[in-house]
């Protein structure tokens, strides 16, 4: 079988592995955030935590949830890298540095994961399990809290509450991420991923002496990694590491729970809505962005020019031989889609243009089909883009689901859409226009600028992946990724709950001859033309400085 043919076939049955779990999962959770019953654990927990989930909020008040959980989860988790030392299951390890622990307290808590240092050499194993790996779930669940709150501002008429923002919390950890990341932690160990808590060990005979590994809760973590489109590693090689990714069948599981649950929340939000196509056209712009990238990045990878790349079958620099290049491209794609950021192979190693592909993957918003929650409220965002640019055109009010969208609602979404290109870029031109920043280059040229620019485009779009070659363990890069970890997730957050208030308190349009219809394949194509021109015009202009001119050149 050629190495082609088998990348056909593991995106074949990747896509109906999705296919088979999209309608019973999307209907599940539209029932978990529209459910009035309260589970014995979940009240437990409203209990300890002094909250009401019967209450209903308001977008400001919502907000303030969001952000005050968060706060909470970034001083905790810095906490308990700051005094790791005297943490029991240490592993002997020491405090994490004041810049590197903000830098990861914010990371993982924005949903984002970047790692600035190498798992297995500075994280024990309550660090790793009880700070890390929660934030995992809380991160995610607190990105789905906020999509379904924007569902119900366009499911919602004359009344400016949202629902509870501890009860889509504590739902959305216990009865979706919870029982989906023990079932594919199973998975996993029997794949061959380790699950333990032992400590550092030698392992073989290299060169005259023995390589030091230690173990760890891997496969738990892996599961919610990569479900909750978190993506930080257990270890520095991530899921290149054969102790989180094995053999061919766990990436291939591993890329099926990266795009689960973004996916199947488009039937959630058909059904909270209701309207099932309605879903369907968001779903189906999701599916051409992905398949589109993911044909053109096998096709990047696969094209032979040259000795070595016919003998290799292709560009197999910094892959996994146990994955190939179909297994890789089809990850690489999957994480930069979405906020995920984990990887199997190194993206600096990529040709030009595919390297090109994953920046511009993350650049799009990661809504194709983006982040757990994130991704649904980023393209409900370009949704809104466009009926207004449709609207435009024919000189009509536009509208949305039965809600106008004026003046108000354009300007959220404006707001929107330029929070993060302005991160990316400013921070960009500041590291580059710096001496010291440029220093931690191992590149230069144009393959030294996009390794800052991914490093800037990652930390704000809340992916988390390297581009390596980028030494970014310093007090500036700590420091500056981390600001742009949480302005990036946290201010969109705002404009998303505030647009969300304003739909809700409207009464419903009633449709007319002259309603363009939302529901239809013309729409979803203008949804994808809209969400492609904004993008190449925001960002084409560094694009043409990095990857694309690197890929011209070779």
């Amino acid at each position: 079988m050629s190495p082609q043919l088998a990348g056909v076939l593991q995106l074949t049955a990747l896509i109906a592995a999705l296919a088979l779990s999209y309608r019973p999962l999307g209907d599940y959770m539209a029932r978990v955030y529209s459910s009035e019953k309260h589970y014995r654990p979940e009240k437990w927990i409203y209990r300890v935590i002094g909250a009401n989930p019967a209450a209903e909020m308001r977008w400001p008040a919502y907000l303030r949830g969001v952000l005050a959980f968060s706060a909470v989860s970034v001083l905790l988790l810095y906490l308990m890298q700051r005094v790791q030392s005297s943490l029991p299951g240490s592993l002997g390890f020491s405090s994490i540095d004041p810049d590197q622990a903000f830098n990861t307290a914010a990371s993982f808590v924005a949903n984002t994961n970047w790692q600035s240092y190498y798992g297995e050499q500075a994280m024990g194993h309550v660090v790793q399990t009880g700070g890390l790996a929660v934030q995992n779930f809380l991160s995610a669940a607190v990105g789905m809290a906020v999509a379904v709150a924007l569902v119900r501002g366009f499911a919602r008429s004359r009344t400016g509450e949202l629902g509870n923002f501890w009860a889509d919390l504590v739902r959305g950890t216990v009865r979706v991420l919870l029982p989906i990341a023990f079932l594919g932690a199973i998975v996993l160990v029997a794949c061959g991923a380790i699950q333990n808590f032992s400590g550092i060990h030698s392992v073989g005979q290299f060169t005259g002496g023995t390589q030091e590994w230690n173990g760890g809760a891997v496969a738990s973590q892996e599961a919610i990694k990569e479900l909750g489109t978190n993506g930080g590693g257990y270890f520095n090689a991530n899921s290149a590491h054969p102790f989180e990714n094995p053999n061919p069948l766990s990436n291939l599981f591993e890329i099926f729970l990266i795009l689960l649950i973004p996916f199947a929340l488009t039937r959630t939000f058909g059904r909270m809505v209701g309207s099932l196509k309605q879903g369907y056209a968001i779903l189906g712009a999701m599916a051409v962005i992905w398949l589109g990238f993911s044909a053109l990045m096998m096709w990047t990878e696969f094209a032979h020019r040259g000795p070595a790349f016919e003998i290799a079958g292709g560009a197999m620099e910094g892959k996994e031989t146990r994955f190939g290049i179909a297994g890789s491209s089809l990850f690489a794609v999957a994480t930069t889609l979405t906020s995920t950021g984990a990887v199997n192979s190194f993206h600096s190693s990529y040709t030009g243009f595919g390297g090109g592909i994953t920046l511009l993957g993350m650049q799009l918003g990661e809504i194709a089909p983006g982040g757990v929650g994130s991704g649904l409220y980023g393209m409900l965002i370009m949704a809104v883009i466009a009926v207004f640019i449709a609207g435009l055109m024919v000189g009509r009010t536009p509208e949305y689901l039965g809600k106008k969208i004026g003046t108000r609602q354009i300007q959220l979404a404006a707001c929107y859409i330029l929070v993060t290109p302005a991160l990316v870029l400013g921070f960009t031109a500041v590291a580059m226009a710096l001496p010291t920043p440029a220093d931690s280059m191992t590149n230069s040229g144009a393959h030294g600028f996009s390794e800052i620019l991914y490093a800037y485009t990652s930390a704000a779009n809340n992916n988390g992946s390297a581009f390596a070659g980028l030494n970014a363990d310093t007090q500036w890069f700590n420091t500056t990724l981390g600001i742009a970890m949480l302005l990036g997730r946290f201010l969109p957050m705002v404009f998303v709950l505030a647009l969300a208030g304003s739909l809700a308190e409207q009464r419903p349009v009633p449709e007319t001859a002259g309603t363009l219809r939302t529901d239809k394949p013309l729409y979803a194509g203008l949804l994808v033309g809209t969400i492609l021109i904004i993008t190449g015009l925001t960002y084409f202009p560094a694009l043409a400085l990095g990857p694309l001119a690197e890929g011209l050149a070779s």
